[in-house]
């Protein structure tokens, strides 16, 4: 009988957003249990406004997690593919570990599910979760949920950040993945500028500390009032923000995804696949070589460069009611 269940989060944020419906349906199969969640610490707080979850632990490395987890759980899903995160649940000798048997963990695992990569091509991430539940065993429900409600105090802790403006077009203009999936940023600062004007709005930018000279160089071809956030803000004061945007325009990133889950109206410059809920408005250019799934486009960036300013910001106005 599985009383208390571990699960070990995604490392990454848009990940994380898109493994929610399969946390549900977890909790679907275990309604009784106290279910915890082990998440990287950048990540682990965005699952306090997860009402399914009990407790949640931050992942503090292999020897930390093993010694902390020992006698607490008796079975542990683990969503990412990586041997590293199989590894604590085995050497804590919790009973049941269930995953996808990848990166040669299998014999860690004690119920294996197998990946069936061409049923799952081309679908969101939402679905290779849910196949991994199928595939131990588990039921999954029919409609996968992956909504989020921003907490109160979240919004409050970001409303310092959007002083000066009563409207905010945000701007998410990096992607972790790589540059293959980012967007050209004069286009988003012209975009950017475009919508501003017509919404009467203030431009937030959006990112990672890694991105902050990304961000003030879009910044710097924006005369609307601009606020360059990019490393700024933790998980749960970004969705403040977030969720205080008339707007957002991003690259597939996991801003993207996390404004999705709170149903901010996004517009996404995008590849393959876009966001899994929402209302947003998907651009993109139908070219022979994508989607490609590379890090670094080794040709000419022709899906992203044939993207045109124009565009995004009509799709943008349109979204919200403004035709432009």
């Amino acid at each position: 009988m599985i009383e208390r269940l571990l699960v070990r989060a995604p490392n990454w944020l848009g990940d994380v957003v898109l493994s929610l419906a399969a946390v549900r349906d977890l909790r679907r199969n275990f309604p009784a249990a106290r279910i915890e969640v082990l998440a990287r610490p950048g990540l682990a707080e965005l699952y306090r406004a997860v009402s399914e979850l009990d407790a949640v632990r931050e992942s503090l490395g292999v020897r930390h997690d093993a010694r902390a987890i020992r006698g607490a759980f008796d079975a542990a899903l683990l969503l990412p593919n990586s041997f590293g995160s199989a590894l604590p649940p085995f050497l804590a000798r919790i009973r049941e570990r269930w995953g996808y048997a990848t990166d040669g963990r299998g014999p860690l695992l004690t119920r294996r599910a197998r990946v069936a990569r061409d049923a799952l091509r081309g679908l969101s991430e939402v679905y290779y979760y849910r196949a991994m539940l199928a595939g131990v065993g588990l039921r999954v429900s029919a409609a996968p949920e992956v909504a989020l409600e921003c907490p109160q105090a979240w919004r409050d802790a970001a409303r310092p950040r959007l002083a000066g403006a009563e409207r905010w077009v945000g701007v998410a203009p990096g992607a972790a993945f790589g540059a293959a999936k980012r967007w050209i940023p004069a286009r988003y600062a012209e975009t950017a500028e475009r919508v501003a004007q017509q919404l009467d709005a203030g431009v937030v930018i959006l990112g990672t500390a890694a991105e902050r000279a990304l961000g003030d160089a879009i910044a710097g071809l924006i005369a609307a009032p601009v606020v360059n956030l990019c490393g700024q803000t933790g998980i749960a004061e970004l969705a403040g923000v977030l969720s205080s945007l008339t707007l957002l325009i991003s690259n597939d990133s996991g801003p993207m995804h996390l404004a999705a889950a709170l149903d901010v109206p996004l517009v996404a410059v995008f590849g393959p696949t876009g966001p899994f809920r929402g209302r947003h408005r998907l651009v993109r250019e139908d070219v022979e070589c994508a989607p490609c799934k590379l890090r670094a486009c080794p040709i000419d960036h022709r899906c992203m460069k044939r993207v045109s300013a124009e565009t995004v910001a009509r799709e943008a106005l349109d979204l919200v009611g403004r035709p432009g």
